[in-house]
């Protein structure tokens, strides 16, 4: 088997859960792929607030400023089911720590430090940012596997996808942007 090239790598896009994933954690969700190479690919669900849980009250719980008041509310996301305790930012690269935030594709960068939380109390604020509690996490070839084997859809992002509000319908809204109606879809799958 040949090593895929860094073109066949997907850091940078949208996964796409396809019904009947087969994993409840995972079910009608949109994951952006942060990393993705032949060793590892590590991604944040974009779609999956946490019940009650706003930046705000998280801020007041961890002890740091509370957000702008345009965050406030914003929800905190379950970014996946590996380190659910540990903090995730992925936000616009207009906000960039040297040796911290880790500088992805198209415009956005991901960090882990507090940092990024005291920014987002001031005017250093990124001009959009989500925090996402955990990750998904993939070993080397798991990934590309369940692509070849349909669990997942692949479409480019864009900010309404990742920092929309929209969480209900982020799932229906990247699969309209394959041209694909959620109703077409079947909870199984069948080979020709």
């Amino acid at each position: 088997m040949t090593e895929p090239s860094d073109a066949e790598f997907l850091s940078g896009r949208l996964l796409i859960a396809m019904p009947g994933i087969g994993d409840p954690r995972f079910e009608r969700t949109v994951v952006y792929l942060c990393a993705h190479d032949a060793e590892h690919a590590i991604g944040l669900a974009v779609n999956r607030p946490v019940d009650g849980l706003t930046l705000d009250s998280l801020f007041q719980r961890i002890g740091v400023d509370p957000p702008l008041r345009r965050l406030a509310d914003e929800p905190v996301l379950m970014g996946g089911p590996v380190e659910r305790e540990r903090g995730f930012v992925l936000h616009t690269d207009d906000y960039l720590l040297d040796d911290v935030s880790m500088p992805l594709t198209a415009g956005l960068a991901l960090t882990t430090t507090r940092d990024v939380l005291q920014a987002m109390s001031g005017e250093e604020a990124p001009r959009k940012a989500l925090l996402a509690l955990g990750y998904a996490g993939w070993g080397p070839g798991q990934l590309d596997s369940e692509v070849r084997e349909n669990v997942w859809l692949v479409c480019d992002p864009d900010e309404t996808l990742i920092f929309g509000d929209d969480f209900d319908h982020k799932w229906s809204r990247a699969l309209e942007k394959l041209g694909i109606s959620p109703a077409m879809l079947s909870e199984s799958g069948g080979r020709a």
